[in-house]
């Protein structure tokens, strides 16, 4: 078999939380109708593969059976969304008045969000979680394949091991889209292919 592997990392659809502009991390919320609808639409020009992994979060599995109805998902529980704390369900402008909050958005990540999970173990454990799938690919003689998770993981992702190298922002991505990448299954090193954000209709 001929290395790299290809992977589509996709971000779930949207949730109610999402469309309110909550913090939702921990959180274990549903698809709403209009996630349903984008996730319906995205399908049919998702590109094919052979496996496809997702976070145990609700918004995963069911996106992750939208997106590719004929798989059965593999479930990472480490590629779960980040815990935001006191913040969780809440939006900017109701924490704006929280000091804590405050001087954790100054931080610019470098503080855990106040009572949730700091930047440098959800990096860490999304990357190793990543360095598993890659190795289970490489051991099951297996192409290509698909991992439905979370905006955050997907960024914590990239920026630890893509290239070309971009902040850790730079790799936003809203719901349904995410990118295209070949990966080294030795090194775990990235190599963007295909950035499907500007396909995607949000």
């Amino acid at each position: 078999m001929n290395f790299p592997l290809k992977l589509v990392l996709i971000r779930h659809s949207t949730t109610a939380g999402n469309l309110a502009g909550q913090y939702i991390g921990k959180t274990d919320q549903p698809l709403c109708s209009e996630g349903i609808d984008l996730a319906k639409s995205a399908a049919t020009s998702m590109p094919q593969v052979k496996r496809v992994y997702r976070s145990p979060m609700l918004r995963c599995r069911q996106t992750a059976a939208l997106l590719y109805p004929d798989h059965i998902a593999h479930e990472v529980p480490d590629l779960r969304e980040a815990d935001f704390g006191i913040c969780e369900g809440k939006t900017y402008a109701q924490l704006a008045a929280d000091p804590d909050y405050q001087e954790w958005i100054a931080s610019a990540g470098a503080l855990p969000p106040p009572g949730g999970e700091g930047a440098a173990y959800f990096s860490k454990r999304c990357v190793s979680a990543f360095y598993s799938i890659l190795k289970e690919l490489a051991r099951d003689d297996i192409p290509c394949a698909a991992c439905v998770i979370h905006g955050g993981s997907i960024m914590a992702i990239m920026t630890a091991l893509a290239s070309p190298k971009r902040h850790f922002y730079d790799w936003r991505v809203e719901n349904c889209c995410g990118f295209i990448v070949d990966a080294d299954p030795q090194s775990g090193q990235l190599v963007l292919l295909e950035d499907l954000r500007i396909k995607c209709k949000v």
